[in-house]
């Protein structure tokens, strides 16, 4: 048992993240009470935050393993990376071209292509949605 310097409440060993540089081994601040405060920091600095993400999205390892995670949704999703290829180059070439806010929310962005279906006669029908739109909706499904 542990008493969280955060809460106050006693609590047993599994509730604390390990941590090798403690006496016991484990963190001073509960599992609850350090997600409650990563959390916030993530809220209140978003700026910091993100300059952080893209440094640790540019090391050799993590790299890798997006390389890898990219490879196997390709192969588990072939019509998907089909229709996106199929957007990309119609942009390229001109025959279709991307417009500069969300049709959904109507923010200035750079839009993701959103496909409702990945039939090849309707690849090239998408809608026009920032991030927070494209995540929104797909977190919905």
């Amino acid at each position: 048992m542990k008493t969280c310097f955060k809460c106050g409440v006693e609590k047993p060993l599994s509730e604390f993240y390990e941590h090798k540089l403690m006496a016991d081994g484990h963190l001073n601040k509960c599992k609850e009470c350090t997600k409650r405060d990563v959390k916030m920091h993530r809220e209140n600095n978003p700026e910091k935050v993100r300059a952080c993400d893209r440094k640790r999205s540019k090391a050799k390892h993590r790299k890798e393993y997006a390389a890898k995670r990219q490879v196997k949704y390709r192969e588990s999703f072939p019509e998907k990376y089909k229709a996106n290829n199929a957007v990309t180059n119609a942009i390229r070439d001109g025959r279709i071209d991307r417009p500069n806010h969300c049709e959904m929310c109507g923010h200035p962005c750079t839009p993701h292509a959103h496909h409702w279906s990945y039939l090849e006669e309707h690849m090239l029908e998408v809608e026009w949605l920032c991030v927070v739109c494209h995540m929104q909706l797909h977190h919905k499904k």
